[in-house]
């Protein structure tokens, strides 16, 4: 189970947004400010942080750039009433991963936390291994077959985030989400078009297949 962290001085909405991620099947914990953030990261693990800027003690901005500085590379969701460009700027000049504006669609809220935690999931673990074909995330290199293949970027992680999970479907949209960045404006068609690579290369892989699942999106299928 993930354990989010979120730093509010506001109670209600602290509670709120406790209520919505724990229904998601979330475990949560909430401090009023970011002083309290921190002293509960050197107690406990926590796999992200939803954060205010404007709180007493320490704020947002002091709180991230402190977890930064000690090279600990944790997801941070900024959630503030403030809105201009300037200070989404400094919040991710600060170290934070994704920025949202009060008042907060919560439903939008749970899509950002989740493709925070599967695109952070991702970069932790590194390497994948299917069968005889392993795919090291440090380098883009795919092994099979004996043969060493390095890969364009996206491609990379479009096949690594697949075989992480065979036999889980994913839709178009969540894989632009977690691959492309939940605000790019980029065509869910490009999905289709990195597809069709990675079959042209890796079609008669022996160890995974790429389907194609009709009207839904793809999957990776361990033979």
């Amino acid at each position: 189970m993930f354990q989010i962290l979120i730093a509010e001085d506001d109670n209600e909405l602290r509670q709120l947004f406790g209520k919505v991620l724990t229904k998601q099947g979330y475990a949560v914990t909430g401090v009023s400010n970011g002083k309290e953030a921190l002293d509960a990261l050197d107690s406990g693990y926590y796999d992200m942080i939803i954060s205010d800027i404007m709180m007493p003690v320490m704020d947002g901005y002091e709180m991230v750039r402190a977890i930064r500085e000690v090279g600990n590379n944790i997801p941070v969701l900024m959630i503030t009433a403030k809105g201009e460009y300037d200070d989404m700027r400094q919040g991710f000049l600060s170290g934070t991963d994704d920025y949202m504006v009060k008042p907060v669609n919560v439903n939008e809220m749970v899509l950002r936390v989740g493709a925070l935690l599967r695109r952070a999931q991702m970069i932790s673990e590194r390497r994948q291994i299917i069968g005889d074909t392993v795919l090291e995330c440090d380098s883009l290199t795919v092994i099979s077959d004996g043969e060493k293949n390095v890969l364009p970027q996206k491609e990379f992680m479009l096949l690594y985030k697949m075989v992480s999970f065979p036999g889980k479907i994913f839709t178009r949209q969540q894989l632009m989400d977690d691959i492309w960045g939940y605000d790019s404006d980029t065509d869910t068609h490009t999905i289709d078009v990195h597809i069709g690579r990675l079959r042209e290369k890796y079609g008669d892989n022996k160890d995974f297949k790429i389907v194609t699942v009709r009207g839904v999106g793809y999957k990776v299928v361990k033979l």
